[in-house]
């Protein structure tokens, strides 16, 4: 190796780009190696010794900024430096895993946006014969109540895990969807609102165990934006929806109110 290697030998020896070179150059990582007669850079033996330990740590997940400090820390230090990159290279692996599951679940776009226990949910409103087109509205609600109200949306799905054991529940609720046919000042959508109401109240304790998700000060605003999807689409829908909350709030229930 006398008179050294050239910067692009050294990069190819070591399996980095010249451009990575000079970056460690910049960065402090690397010191700059003597110039030849011609004045090119020439790497000798113990510059690509510390090239190749800098290349190591930064594919190991090492930060730039802490490689100087554990490639000159004592075995104490050095330990306690290649623990620490561990652990996030740990949650690291994590959060990676996690997003190939994401991915995989892309191939069904439902599994993609709802967890398990909200696709399944959505299978058993298909079971039980519900529209596609209502199961489809159930799920764009689903999704927005995810994103918008985490806690409403864990104590809706709560619900209905057990509301859908109920005949006369799955009954009312196939004739509310029914009802978006019909002229939003309609004599039988309060009929029908009372109905479900009704119905609803049978099993209070479902929605009062839902109160502490409107606790928060912006819970109603995240509430509204959920309640009025495609209210503008579906006027006579909406319009039960607020029958039926008024019914509840009059029986002692704390729904947001606009």
């Amino acid at each position: 190796m006398a008179g050294g290697l050239t910067i692009g030998q050294a990069a190819a020896f070591t399996g980095v780009t010249i451009k990575t070179v000079r970056h460690y150059h910049r960065v402090g990582l690397l010191d700059e190696p003597g110039r030849d007669s011609s004045g090119y850079r020439r790497y000798t033996s113990t510059d690509l010794l510390r090239l190749v330990q800098v290349r190591t740590l930064a594919e190991a997940g090492v930060a730039l900024a802490e490689i100087d400090d554990i490639l000159n820390a004592d075995r104490e230090r050095l330990a306690a430096a290649v623990a620490d990159v561990g652990r996030r290279l740990s949650e690291r692996i994590e959060e990676l895993l996690a997003r190939r599951d994401t991915l995989h679940r892309l191939v069904d776009r439902d599994r993609a946006l709802l967890p398990d226990r909200a696709c399944a949910l959505l299978q058993r409103h298909t079971e039980l014969g519900f529209p596609l087109d209502f199961v489809a509205e159930q799920r764009d609600g689903l999704i927005l109540a995810r994103a918008l109200h985490r806690e409403f949306f864990d104590g809706y799905l709560t619900q209905l895990e057990h509301r859908l054991d109920d005949p006369k529940y799955v009954e009312l609720q196939k004739r509310g969807w029914e009802a978006s046919s019909w002229e939003p000042d309609d004599p039988r959508l309060d009929q029908l609102a009372a109905a479900i109401a009704d119905n609803l109240l049978t099993n209070r304790e479902l929605m009062e165990a839902q109160a502490d998700a409107f606790s928060t000060p912006d819970a109603t605003a995240r509430y509204k934006v959920i309640n009025d999807h495609r209210a503008d689409e579906l006027p006579s829908m909406a319009r039960l929806t607020t029958l039926i909350e008024a019914r509840l709030r009059a029986a002692g229930l704390s729904i947001p109110n606009f």
